[in-house]
């Protein structure tokens, strides 16, 4: 809770100097970094910048409240605030040049070591939690009518406030509504909704943020420095995201790793300290769920678990990355944020890139459901796993929409089949492979009708041979309906997006590759083409322009149909009678023929006419 350049705090705890008998200075006892750092003024805190400011402005105006009141989580500073702002009320130099409150404190004052140890006898510290009753609130009423021994102010600070009862709160109300001149008072809790409103309307209420974890890492690596520690950066990252704001649980895990390391302070002994499953690992997880490999999966989760790692934990990990990557999708600076280690932001980008927010929110609402199931199942591994399962075949699910379009172009007879798995229409001496693309497609890559209709053939041999069909591919489209098939979301939108078409033939591709394509994109599409249709496939990257991409040509033809729907008379009356509305999809009627008018099935009724 200190800033870098904070003099560590001197005292020991109340009243006491720290040294052990005899003063030697090797037997002083070991003092906890959240201790021995804790801030003295307002220079020192760290991430209250709004606080300090208005604190600041208050005191140099002199418009200085009878009472503030002090809220936040724990570890964020609310006493150490406090017992701050009495040193301020009260700063008084020997030399007598300071004649009233003040925020600038750049030495110890009068009383500065006293306040700051609890022990100054006009700064009087009560803990709520265990002076709840009427009782002690009507002492306070009583001794502060007297006027302070030797300060400027008499100051009350109450820790957790919120534990007084109904009737110690009343007693209080008369004496913080017109409390003397010489009389402040400052309360500090975690609860500020059980704290009365008629308490909280005589107060100045501050929010004590929760500290941001770069914020953390900086204070943490200077308080390193300090002690002489050596640490990885990504040590300080887990220790600063584990902390969740708190400064004092920083410093307090930043303690323990010290000890637990023994020396330099390394990334795997944190997570192995914290319990928390490798950062890398859990990614890898995250890619063989989005893939649907459900056997790499089971196995990473499993080798996890061997060594250690809490199902609800790897869980809650991997609920953090999806958290993460869907960020990075929305705002793409967050994957800028050292706080995460540079392979998490690095894969962070390329997934964001890849997966669409449905598919994110999707594995983000079975990973929320599945982490509640596995804390009350009796074997939270073999649930866990079930959780994953859920995810890998349950996420690429087509949505309503998508369902009623996929039995319209099977003419409504055809029933739609998960995961690769035959229609249950088709006769048993007939074998036929469905190759219907994922539905975990990015949004902006509709298919056409053309590519809708394209299918992979698969020629079977006869039934005396026992070796593995061959699957031929007649046309590029029909390749990423079999990238669909096998439910490989990342090379389906590759093929898609970071593709332009060059040339094909069966067993032999050649394109241009868009500059944000990954770099060993080529070499995979190769080896997944061999396993997936039999024999060897030749990939070529082209120096020729292409084709557009299939995401470009889609968003093309939408365009067109989208101007074609705003032409019609139809349509323009509907825009005439609802201003500032928009065509947000255009679909074909099914008793139209092709050639016929398109329409807007839906108007967005905006009032600002932004496109949906």
């Amino acid at each position: 809770m200190s800033d870098a350049g904070a003099p560590p705090d001197k005292s020991d705890g109340a009243g006491q100097s720290g040294f052990a008998l005899g003063g030697d200075e090797a037997a002083k006892p070991y003092r906890v970094l959240a201790r021995k750092y804790r801030p003295s003024s307002f220079d020192d805190l760290i991430g209250q910048e709004a606080m300090v400011r208005t604190v600041s402005n208050a005191f140099e105006t002199g418009r200085i409240p009878q009472a503030w009141i002090l809220t936040g989580v724990r570890g964020v500073g609310k006493t150490t605030t406090a017992r701050i702002l009495a040193r301020a009320l009260n700063y008084e130099k020997p030399d007598g040049s300071v004649k009233g409150p003040t925020i600038h404190m750049p030495d110890l004052g009068v009383h500065c070591q006293a306040i700051m140890e609890s022990r100054h006898m006009d700064v009087l510290e009560m803990d709520a939690a265990s002076h709840t009753g009427v009782d002690d609130v009507r002492q306070i009423n009583d001794s502060v009518r007297y006027a302070p021994a030797s300060a400027r102010y008499k100051v009350y600070i109450i820790d957790e406030v919120h534990m007084l009862s109904t009737a110690a709160f009343n007693a209080f109300l008369k004496t913080l509504e017109e409390p003397p001149e010489h009389a402040k008072f400052v309360f500090a809790t975690t609860e500020i909704r059980k704290v009365p409103v008629t308490v909280l309307s005589r107060c100045q209420r501050f929010d004590l943020r929760r500290v941001e974890a770069d914020v953390l890492m900086g204070h943490l690596s200077n308080i390193a420095t300090k002690e002489g520690v050596e640490v990885e950066p990504e040590a300080l990252g887990i220790i600063a995201r584990a902390a969740e704001g708190s400064v004092r649980d920083s410093l307090s895990l930043f303690d323990q790793a010290i000890a637990h390391a023994a020396g330099t302070v390394r990334a795997d002994a944190v997570r192995q300290m914290l319990g928390l499953a490798d950062r890398t690992r859990v990614i890898d997880l995250f890619e063989h769920l989005a893939r649907g490999d459900i056997a790499s999966a089971f196995g990473e989760f499993r080798s996890q678990y061997d060594v250690g790692a809490d199902p609800v934990v790897v869980l809650s990990d991997l609920a953090e990355f999806v958290n993460f990557v869907t960020r990075v999708k929305i705002v793409p600076a967050t994957a800028d944020n050292v706080a995460f280690g540079e392979t998490e932001r690095v894969r962070a980008r390329e997934f964001a890139a890849k997966l669409s927010m449905r598919v994110l929110s999707r594995m983000w609402q079975m990973l929320l459901k599945g982490i509640a199931e596995v804390q009350t199942a009796t074997r939270p591994a073999a649930a866990a796993e079930m959780v994953l399962v859920r995810i890998a075949y349950v996420a690429d699910l087509p949505t309503p929409d998508e369902a009623i379009r996929m039995l319209d172009q099977n003419g409504g007879g055809t029933q739609i089949a998960s995961g690769g798995a035959a229609p249950a229409r088709a006769a048993p001496s007939a074998p036929v492979t469905s190759m219907s693309a994922s539905p975990m497609r990015t949004p902006a890559s509709p298919r056409s009708g053309a590519e809708a209709s394209a299918r992979p053939q698969m020629a079977v041999p006869s039934a005396q041979t026992e070796s593995a069909p061959v699957l031929r591919i007649n046309s590029f489209p029909q390749l990423v309906a079999l990238a669909g098939e096998k439910r490989d979301i990342l090379t389906k939108t590759a093929l898609e997006a970071d593709m332009r078409l060059v040339r094909f033939e069966d067993g032999r591709l050649e394109v241009a590759l868009e500059r944000v394509a990954a770099r060993g994109l080529v070499n995979d599409l190769s080896r997944k083409l061999e396993l997936w249709t039999g024999r060897r496939w030749t990939v070529i990257v082209s120096n020729e322009a292409g084709q557009p991409t299939l995401r470009s040509q889609n968003e093309q033809a939408r365009n067109e149909h989208a101007r074609a729907a705003e032409a019609d008379p139809r349509v323009q009356e509907v825009l005439a009678r609802f201003p500032g509305a928009k065509v947000i999809e255009v679909r074909r009627l099914a008793a139209e023929p092709p050639e016929s008018n398109i329409i807007a099935d839906d108007v967005n009724e905006t009032s600002d006419g932004d496109d949906d």
